[in-house]
């Protein structure tokens, strides 16, 4: 496995990887890997030649109450998950290699971002989009891999893609869980003892919710008022329940077609998001 650090040394592996004619995957990471960055992995490992995986917390995506500071972060461990795991290239640029100086523009997000995370994150979707695109264009991969845990970012980046005829394919892969249903995350390492045993109900809620949309409850509201009554048992507070058209993201206000039941959560130290794509039958909506 090659580390490379600077943008002239991604830009020159790929060079040559292409001039061989070789496919790339790109897994994007801000780190602290665990089994659902490694699920990627090998879901890009299964269909390229070459698997390229960034790591790089961006604070473009960060709010100024944020936790950008306190991201966990461990890249020993990351280098050697990622050798583990069969990575050819870890690309782990330091923030000034990316951001060398005041950032004359991003990509601004017009869609999809006034609801779910981005309704009370403003601009973090932006950052989002402009560090995937930077990363797009150093690593000229053929099919770049996320995980549907982060559903909306990856509605926004296909968005991205369509909207500016990126030549790249984009994956989404199911989201990993604990053996007790909840999603592997970065930030669950801030849990509480009792809020970790406790937090596996976010997907079974969400769980149940499918179950009754799936059943014939098509209305929005109704629909959002079951979730929302799960949820009020636990010791934490709900950020927001919602359904959505996916990927457009948009409210309905009888549910059908494909849609995304979603949840965001607070504990002590730490907001969990969950969600469950599912189909509707549109006939009956």
């Amino acid at each position: 496995m090659k580390i490379v650090e600077t943008i002239s040394a991604i830009r020159e592996e790929v060079r040559k990887l292409k001039a061989e004619g070789r496919s790339i995957g790109l897994v994007p990471t801000m780190g602290f890997l665990h089994e659902g960055h490694l699920s990627l992995i090998e879901a890009a490992r299964a269909k390229h030649d070459v698997v390229v995986v960034s790591i790089f917390v961006n604070p473009l995506q960060f709010g100024p109450n944020e936790d950008f500071e306190r991201y966990p972060r461990d890249l020993d461990r990351d280098e050697r998950l990622a050798r583990n795991s069969g990575v050819d290239i870890l690309f782990c640029p330091p923030v000034e290699e990316m951001y060398p100086g005041e950032t004359a523009m991003t990509i601004h997000v017009t869609k999809g971002v006034d609801v779910l995370c981005g309704a009370s994150r403003p601009g973090h979707f932006d950052g989002v989009a402009t560090v995937v695109m930077k990363l797009f264009q150093l690593t000229a991969p053929d099919e770049a891999f996320f995980g549907q845990k982060d559903a909306q970012q990856v509605a926004v980046i296909i968005n991205m893609v369509r909207t500016f005829n990126v030549p790249v394919n984009i994956v989404s892969c199911p989201t990993v869980r604990e053996e007790d249903g909840l999603a592997k995350s970065s930030r669950n390492v801030y849990l509480t003892e009792q809020e970790r045993q406790e937090a596996s109900f976010l997907y079974q809620a969400l769980r149940k919710a499918a179950e009754r949309a799936q059943a014939g409850e098509h209305d929005r509201e109704r629909l959002l008022q079951y979730l929302t009554g799960l949820l009020e048992g636990g010791s934490g507070t709900i950020d927001y329940v919602e359904a959505l058209s996916y990927p457009a993201l948009e409210r309905q206000e009888k549910l059908g077609g494909r849609i995304i039941l979603a949840v965001a959560y607070h504990y002590t130290k730490a907001r969990l998001i969950d969600n469950i794509i599912i189909e509707l039958d549109r006939e009956e909506a």
